[in-house]
């Protein structure tokens, strides 16, 4: 009976480091395949066309004298009434009237790149609501568009996709043991996917950044060198700006993802209790999300010039 205790232990030691080694692989394979991609696109954006010639050298119509256009602007006079020059407004009338300003919300805006933006879905599946168009800065979320942004990433149908597989893939590992196999152990595993995936949203998204005043929107870089991009991309868990616009400390980030792990302890059996356990799942939430930002970045690049579609 001894024996055959350990042997037990060992069976579950050994499926776990299984999970974690998988998990780790699968993450390498991520961003080694992101790396790929978008060192294929920017060596294809190099050798892209020449922009066309500017047109601003071509030949101007020919102009009159000032002399020929003001004879041939004023009209004839009438009744003995003298015409105003050309050019001039009639007394009792301002320019102001003729030529008025323009409001704020009509004066032009900058059109940031086509192949630059950022979509709301990315193939049409992956949720990128998080995701800012390099060059766009759009003013401070609000309690209430940092709820409804938590909100669409917790309950986006793409995310009970995501949570099918991932728990699938935790019943077949027989991740813990104590939720048992087939349909019984998967259900046990996604409602307490759902959980880990909402709370943590709603952590991160919503309650830390609306008291400590920040933006955990994506704000795409989207120029410069692969290798800059990509720490850029890779740090924002760490880096995020406040609601003045400058970066300060991503504690929100941080901080949300770590409470999300210790309320998980209430839910999952007693053998995920271990620190080592909960270090681990909260590592694993760290370098998902930081990967995500790397796939964010360079998404543009990799549809417009590896997969030649807009994106």
């Amino acid at each position: 009976m001894l024996e055959s205790g350990q042997n037990g232990k060992g069976i579950s030691v050994t499926r776990k480091v299984a999970l974690s080694l998988l998990r780790g692989a699968s993450a390498v394979v991520l961003a080694a395949s992101i790396s790929t991609a978008a060192q294929q696109a920017f060596a294809r954006q190099d050798a892209g066309p020449l922009p066309p010639a500017d047109k601003t050298t071509q030949e101007q119509p020919a102009q009159q004298p000032q002399g020929a256009r003001n004879s041939a602007q004023a009209p004839p006079a009438q009744n003995g009434q003298a015409t105003e020059p050309a050019g001039q407004t009639p007394a009792g009338q301002s320019q102001t009237a003729q030529q008025p300003e323009k409001k704020p919300d009509e004066q032009p805006k900058e059109n940031p790149d086509a192949s630059k933006q950022q979509p709301k879905r990315i193939l049409g599946v992956m949720p990128n609501f998080r995701a800012v168009t390099a060059g766009t800065i759009p003013p401070p979320p609000t309690p209430k568009q940092s709820f409804i942004l938590a909100t669409e990433n917790s309950f986006d149908y793409s995310s009970f996709i995501f949570v099918g597989f991932t728990s699938a893939f935790a019943e077949w590992t027989d991740a813990h043991k104590q939720l048992g196999q087939g349909m019984t152990g998967y259900g046990r595993y996604y409602w307490r996917g759902l959980v880990d995936k909402t709370d943590g949203n709603y952590l991160v998204l919503f309650a830390l950044p609306t008291i400590f005043h920040q933006d955990e929107r994506y704000y795409a870089r989207g120029k410069g060198g692969f290798w800059r991009r990509l720490g850029y991309a890779s740090t924002r868990i760490f880096v995020t700006p406040d609601y003045k616009g400058h970066d300060s400390f991503n504690a929100s980030e941080l901080l949300g993802r770590g409470i999300a792990q210790g309320i998980s302890v209430l839910y999952y059996p007693s053998g995920s209790h271990t620190l080592g356990a909960i270090s681990l799942k909260y590592g694993y939430a760290l370098m998902r999300d930081s990967l995500t930002s790397v796939f964010r970045e360079f998404w543009p690049d990799i549809s417009t010039h590896v997969l030649h579609r807009h994106p």
